[in-house]
């Protein structure tokens, strides 16, 4: 059985057969007779009915090639348009990472100790241990107990090492201790993390030292481990009560751990007063 496509095509060749035919004849034998104004009546609507439908589908086909075309050349664009996103955002990182290693020279000069940069390329995703592993290990010189920073303050310290990687114990892991002061009244205590909070207490303070929020506090030099004047953080609450030697003080940090990408391992730390910019 012919389908009613196949129909339609075998009709319309015989139509056009036909009309070919009959037109010749009448206008080769009948030109001037009424048989030719006869055939010409009846052949004429179907001649303009197929050239209608000829231009209608050779419409279609146009339209389609140019749709077609305008599908290819829109998915070209937004081929492009990824592309220079995507380079965009990779000059963008590059930019982002010339900034901090600035940041980092510039910390480099305000000391004469000895300096190794490192990547991080890893993060603990502990919620109660707060540490980091770092791209550098014992054949670049780092070794346990080392100190940590970046130019905003105090990173961590070194507590494990490997050949070529190490890890960091940062400043809010609740293992850390930093020997501190406050900057204004020289108050002191000791820089404890909080690492569920992501912030520090300031332990052991007097309750008759003066110690206000917003109050700088400092690295004081004396854990022999963070060069005195390192940047800690801020003080945001105190705490007074009517009874006991100690106040409660808890400080944020100048640093979002959060966003370390790169640190600075002091592989000679100093005993001297650290100069800030």
């Amino acid at each position: 059985m012919f389908s009613k496509k196949m129909l339609l095509i075998v009709g319309a060749i015989v139509l056009i057969v036909v009309n070919i035919t009959i037109l010749y004849i009448s206008g080769s034998r009948y030109r001037s007779f009424g048989f030719g104004r006869v055939a010409i009546f009846f052949v004429a609507p179907l001649q303009e009915a197929v050239t209608d439908s000829m231009r209608f589908a050779k419409g279609i086909w146009n339209h389609y090639f140019y749709l077609v075309s305008a599908a290819q050349e829109n998915d070209n664009l937004k081929k492009k348009l990824n592309r220079a996103v995507s380079e965009n955002s990779q000059y963008k990182e590059v930019e982002l990472s010339n900034q901090r290693l600035r940041n980092l020279l510039n910390f480099k000069e305000t000391t004469t100790s000895k300096i190794l940069a490192a990547e991080v390329i890893s993060v603990d995703p502990s919620l109660w241990f707060k540490a980091i592993i770092i791209d550098k290990g014992s054949l670049d010189g780092v070794e346990r107990g080392l100190p940590v920073v970046i130019r905003q303050g105090i990173v961590g310290q070194v507590v494990d090492v490997s050949s070529r990687y190490s890890k960091i114990m940062l400043l809010i892991d609740r293992n850390s201790s930093v020997d501190a002061l406050v900057q204004r009244t020289r108050a002191r205590g000791i820089i404890r993390g909080e690492a569920m909070a992501g912030q520090c207490l300031f332990k052991y303070v007097l309750r008759k030292d003066d110690v206000r929020v917003g109050d700088k506090v400092v690295a004081s030099g004396l854990d022999g481990v963070f060069p005195k004047g390192l940047p800690v953080g801020d003080v945001k609450e105190v705490v007074r009560r009517n009874s006991g030697v100690f106040q409660e003080v808890r400080v944020v940090p100048y640093i979002d751990f959060e966003k370390l990408e790169e640190v600075l391992v002091i592989l000679n730390p100093p005993k001297y007063e650290f100069v800030s910019n």
